[in-house]
């Protein structure tokens, strides 16, 4: 007996082909954005700590100014989180929706809860920055908006390994159907919800690579910035590598060989590898030089982007080689294209980022005010 619903009758409007194309591509600039939230929260948190608590000397100053720099920006992080994050999940929810629905209405509770945890999420942010900006011991509210983070990253972690799992639904749904129930005990959830994690710390660094590139910060604190980024990214990166191997080893041996036949796998997989270890060569490289251009925060962007997109794409073939173990061919769905639909949507998302493009180069433009705690 097939325990996916049955498929919707109502045949998708373009090829299969673009919705999954949409779907990663918007899912590699989610993951920066939430990588970046992560990661950086934490860095801000730490350095606030270790600034208000040994004030009076040049490192403690450097720390707070470091600790503004960065907390400041991270309830505009937060905007891209949200407004990035629902893109692939209305995609996934187009190509996965047998499954997603399933997995989300078995844990209903919790995944409604993320709307208000994400509320107070916010909240704390800005709590923490304004905090922060003033020279102020605030790394406790920082921590407690990290929490309420990494709760939410739990909570998706949990929701897209259950939409694997269709053999534990009917227990699940037996034993309430309220939605408080969490499923039993996957293998894979804890190191996929760790790599996430363990992520969000290289690319802060790399983001802090960035920000030292900025003329609006004070010299001493972007060489800070740099520095610290450098070895950062460096030594993040060498931890996720091992995180991301300890949660292949937990695949089933049927996803393995399957991965192992998938032609986009076979390039995502080593282009990953690849990107990463340029990422901690170029960061060991960054935390001796100490730089300070525009143009290293220029390679930083790149090296993320590349790095989540050959994720993104690997972890689409996980997850597609995961369900056709249990029956589930995504690939499978009635296609009747309507290409002036996907035409004007096309027009409208390349007009989108031309203008978010815009306001970008607005804002790069306008007369720069030097960052300092107040």
């Amino acid at each position: 007996m097939n325990a996916f619903p049955a498929v919707d009758p109502i045949p998708l409007p373009a090829p299969v082909w673009l919705f999954k194309a949409l779907h990663v591509l918007t899912l590699a600039l989610h993951f920066i954005s939430v990588e970046m939230l992560l990661g950086a929260l934490l860095v801000a948190v730490w350095l606030n700590f270790r600034g208000a608590s040994r004030r009076g000397g040049g490192a403690s100053s450097l720390r707070l100014n470091a600790a503004a720099v960065i907390a400041r920006r991270l309830p505009i992080v937060m905007t891209y989180v949200i407004n990035l994050g629902v893109p692939p999940l209305l995609f996934a929810q187009v190509l996965y929706g047998r499954a997603l629905y399933t997995s989300s209405v078995l844990i209903g509770m919790y995944w409604i809860a993320v709307v208000f945890l994400l509320m107070a999420c916010y909240w704390l942010l800005y709590r923490f920055a304004a905090g922060a900006e003033a020279g102020r011991p605030a790394w406790w509210l920082g921590a407690l908006a990290y929490l309420l983070a990494a709760v939410i990253a739990r909570i998706y972690s949990t929701n897209m390994t259950l939409m694997l799992r269709p053999e534990v639904w009917q227990a699940m749904y037996s034993t309430t159907a309220a939605g408080t129930h969490l499923p039993p005990y996957d293998p894979t959830l804890v190191p996929r919800w760790l790599f996430m994690l363990t992520g969000g710390f290289w690319v802060a660094g790399l983001w802090m690579l960035w920000l030292a590139g900025r003329r609006t910060i004070e010299e001493p604190v972007r060489r800070y910035l740099a520095a610290n980024g450098g070895w950062l990214a460096a030594l993040a990166v060498s931890v996720q590598v091992v995180v991301g191997l300890w949660a292949l080893s937990m695949q089933p041996s049927v996803v393995l060989d399957g991965l192992g036949k998938n032609q986009i796998c076979r390039i995502a997989g080593p282009l990953w590898l690849a990107t990463v270890a340029a990422v901690f060569l170029f960061g060991a490289w960054a935390a001796l030089k100490k730089p300070n251009s525009r143009a290293v925060g220029y390679v930083s962007t790149v090296l993320a982007l590349v790095a989540m997109l050959a994720m993104a794409f690997y972890r689409d073939g996980l997850r597609d080689q995961t369900l056709l173990s249990h029956g589930y061919d995504v690939w499978d769905r009635a296609v009747v294209t309507n290409w002036s639909v996907v035409a004007i949507f096309l027009v409208v998302l390349v007009a989108g980022l031309a203008g978010v493009a815009w306001l970008v180069s607005v804002m790069m433009r306008a007369k720069p005010v030097v960052e300092k705690v107040a």
